[in-house]
C-alpha cells in the first residue's frame, strides 16, 4: 500500500496568453511535439525531451533549505514506453544521475518513481528529469511528489490593486475564477480586487470581492486588501498586478511552498520579464544597496546552464537588503508589524519587504510577464523613484549610508538625466529632493499624489511619447563612444557641455527605449529620438546648455542642502515612519473604521 503523497509542483505547460516560448517548458529534440491546448507531449521512437527549463526544473535546494524537505518522487502519466533520466545538479558541476531507466506508461496507472538522495546534498541542488522515446506515446502529465505532510494549511488572500485598468482586470478576475475551479487549494484562496478608480464593475461572487477604494495609489491599494484578508482571518497575503500576466499555476506552487515552510516568516517573491524579451529574467528578486539592483538579470533562460546559475545563487537565505516586487509577492499576515509607506506607487514594496524580517525567496516557475520599466519612465517614475530612495535611506537603518551616501544617491539620478538631456526630468528630480526635505508628514498629507502628478505633469512637452514616424536608426557616428578617447574627453567637456556651438557638432542619434539609460551610446550627443518597441511612439531630447546649468546649480544646491540638514531629517524621519505604517494612519486616510491597534 503506498503511502499518501502530497503534489509539489505539477508540469507546467505552455499558455499562447501569457508565455509559449517553448524552450522554457521543455526542450524537444527529434519527433516530439507539445501541444499548446492540452500541454501533451508527443514522442516517436528516438524523441528526446528534456525539461531541465525554467517552468519545470524542481529546486530542491530551495525546498530543503526553506522547507525541510526530505524525500522527493516523480509521478508519470502517459502511454508509451521511455528511457527515463532523473539528474541532479550542482553549482559549476555536470549533471549527476540518480535514475536512469526503460519504463513503460499505461493510460489507466500514474507511475510513481522514489528519487534516491542517499549521501546526496539536496540543499545545494537542482533536479530536472529527462527521456528518450523507446517507442511511439505521450506523456500526459509529471508531477514532483513527496510523502512528508504540510506544516499549515494556509489561507492565502490575492490582492489586486488596479486603477482605470477595466479590460486588463475583468481578465484578470475570469481567469482567477476559472483557475479557482480546479486549483487544489482553491477552497483556501480568496481575490480581493480594490478599485482605486471606482469603474472596473466586478460582480461580487464566492471568490471574489470587489472593494471601491480612494485612489491613493498601489501603497494605498495594497494596503486596504492587506487590512481585508487581516480582519476575514487569512493567514497570508499575496500582492499581484491587475493584469497578473503570469501562468496561475505559479499561485498553487505558492501556496504548497508556503504550507511546507519551517519557518513562518517565510514569503515568496515572483521574478519579473519583460514582454519585449520573454526568455530573459529581468529580475529575480532585488536588493536596496543604496539604490534598487536587480538580482539576475539577463539571464537567458533557454540555456540550461544560466538558469542553473541563478537557481544555485538564490537558494540561500537571501541578505537583509533583499525586496520582492509587489507584481507578485506572498507573505504572512501575522509577522505583518508596518503597513505600508505612503508612497502612493514607486518604493512602497522596497519600504515594506526591508522593515520586515521576512525570509524571502524566489521559485522557479513563478514569474510575471510585464511592460519593460523603461518603457514606462518619465519625469513622474523619476521623481517617485528618487523621493522613495532618499527616504528609505532617512526611515530604515538597515540601509543608512550617511549623510554622503545620501548626496551621491541624489549625484547619480542628476547625472544620468544630465548626461541624457532629460531636462524635464531633471526638473522633477529638484522636486523630489525638496519634497523629501518638507519631511513624512508632507507624504501624509499628499497620499493621493494629486497636486504633484498635476506639478510634473505641467514639465513635460518634450519627453513626452507621441505617435510618430519612427526615423531611421543612424549608424555612423562622428563621436564615436567606442573609442576611449572619445569617452574621456566627451567626461572632460560634461559631455559637451563645455564645448562651444556643441549643437552642431554633436550627433543627432536614435535609439530604443532598451537604451534609453545606457550612458555609453550617449556620449559626444547633441539630439536624441528614442522611440518605443513598436516604434509606432517617440520623443526628442536636444542639448541646451542654458537649460542644463540652470537646473543643474538648482540640483546641486539642494544636494547640498540636504546633506547639511541630514541629521534633523533622518531623525524626523525615524519618528514618523512608525506612525505612517501604523493602523490608525491608515484608518483615516482610507476612511475605514477607527482602530487603535497596530496593523
Amino acid at each position: 500500500m503506498h503511502e499518501p503523497t502530497t503534489i509539489l509542483q505539477p508540469m507546467a505547460r505552455p499558455d499562447p496568453k501569457i508565455c509559449s516560448e517553448q524552450k522554457l517548458f521543455a526542450r524537444l529534440h527529434g519527433r516530439a511535439h507539445q501541444s499548446l491546448s492540452t500541454g501533451d507531449v508527443r514522442f516517436e521512437i528516438g524523441a528526446q525531451v528534456q525539461f531541465d527549463t525554467y517552468f519545470n526544473v524542481f529546486n530542491i535546494g530551495k525546498w530543503t533549505t526553506h522547507c525541510g524537505l526530505k524525500d522527493i518522487g516523480l509521478q508519470l502519466s502517459g502511454e508509451g514506453t521511455i528511457e527515463l533520466t532523473v539528474c541532479i545538479v550542482y553549482a559549476n558541476q555536470s549533471p549527476m544521475r540518480l535514475i536512469d531507466e526503460i519504463i513503460t506508461l499505461e493510460p489507466s496507472n500514474r507511475l510513481q518513481i522514489q528519487v534516491p538522495l542517499e549521501g546526496r546534498t539536496p540543499h545545494k541542488g537542482v533536479l530536472y528529469f529527462e527521456f528518450r522515446g523507446v517507442s511511439k506515446g505521450v506523456l500526459s502529465d509529471a508531477n514532483w511528489y513527496t510523502t512528508q505532510q504540510p506544516l499549515r494549511s494556509p489561507k492565502l488572500a490575492l490582492s489586486v490593486t488596479t486603477f482605470r485598468r477595466e479590460e486588463a482586470v475583468r481578465t484578470t478576475v475570469n481567469r482567477f475564477k476559472e483557475f479557482v475551479k480546479t486549483s487544489r487549494f482553491g477552497d483556501q484562496m480568496h481575490l480581493f480586487v480594490v478599485d482605486n478608480g471606482k469603474s472596473a464593475n466586478i460582480p461580487v461572487s464566492e471568490k471574489v470581492t470587489p472593494i471601491e477604494n480612494e485612489n491613493y495609489g498601489g501603497a494605498g491599494g495594497f494596503t486596504r486588501g492587506l487590512i481585508e484578508g487581516m480582519e476575514r482571518g487569512f493567514t497570508h497575503c499575496l500582492f499581484m498586478d491587475d493584469d497578473a500576466s503570469t501562468l496561475m499555476d505559479a499561485v498553487d506552487r505558492t501556496w504548497i511552498f508556503l504550507a511546507y515552510a519551517t519557518e513562518p516568516k517565510t514569503a515568496v517573491a515572483g521574478a519579473m520579464i519583460t514582454t519585449s524579451h520573454i526568455w530573459a529574467i529581468w529580475e529575480n528578486g532585488a536588493e536596496f544597496d543604496g539604490v534598487c539592483r536587480p538580482l539576475h538579470g539577463g539571464t537567458d533562460l533557454r540555456e540550461p546552464e544560466q538558469l542553473f546559475r541563478m537557481e544555485h545563487a538564490s537558494t540561500p537565505r537571501q541578505s537583509d537588503k533583499f525586496y520582492g516586487g509587489w507584481w507578485f509577492f506572498a507573505f504572512p499576515l501575522e509577522h505583518v508589524e508596518h503597513l505600508p509607506f505612503p508612497f502612493f506607487v514607486r518604493g512602497d514594496d522596497v519600504s515594506f519587504s526591508l522593515v520586515h524580517d521576512f525570509n524571502i525567496t524566489t521559485l522557479p516557475g513563478v514569474v510575471s510577464f510585464q511592460e519593460s520599466f523603461t518603457e514606462k519612465d518619465s519625469p513622474l517614475t523619476w521623481y517617485l523613484d528618487l523621493r522613495s530612495h532618499l527616504a528609505h535611506h532617512l526611515s530604515l537603518p538597515n540601509v543608512d549610508d550617511g549623510q554622503n551616501g545620501l548626496a551621491v544617491i541624489a549625484l547619480w539620478f542628476w547625472a544620468r538625466t544630465f548626461l541624457t538631456c532629460h531636462y524635464e526630468t531633471m526638473e522633477a528630480i529638484n522636486i523630489a529632493i525638496e519634497d523629501v526635505m518638507r519631511g513624512p508628514e508632507y507624504f501624509a498629507d499628499n497620499a493621493d499624489m494629486a497636486q504633484r502628478r498635476a506639478d510634473i505633469g505641467k514639465l513635460q512637452k518634450k519627453e513626452r511619447w507621441i505617435p510618430c514616424a519612427v526615423p531611421r536608426e543612424r549608424r555612423y557616428r562622428k563621436l564615436n563612444p567606442d573609442l576611449w578617447v572619445t569617452r574621456w574627453f566627451m567626461k572632460l567637456t560634461l559631455n559637451g557641455l563645455l564645448l562651444p556651438g556643441f549643437q552642431y557638432i554633436g550627433d543627432h542619434i536614435v535609439l530604443p527605449t532598451s537604451k534609453r539609460w545606457r550612458i555609453r551610446d550617449h556620449w559626444g550627443v547633441a539630439s536624441i529620438t528614442y522611440h518605443d518597441a513598436s516604434e509606432h511612439k517617440a520623443y526628442t531630447v536636444t542639448h541646451n546648455k542654458r537649460r542644463a546649468i540652470g537646473v543643474s546649480l538648482k540640483t546641486l544646491k539642494l544636494i547640498w542642502t540636504l546633506r547639511k540638514r541630514y541629521p534633523k531629517l533622518k531623525k524626523k524621519w525615524a519618528e514618523e515612519y512608525d506612525r505612517l505604517t501604523d493602523r490608525p494612519y491608515w484608518d483615516q486616510t482610507l476612511g475605514l473604521s477607527k482602530s487603535s491597534e497596530g496593523p
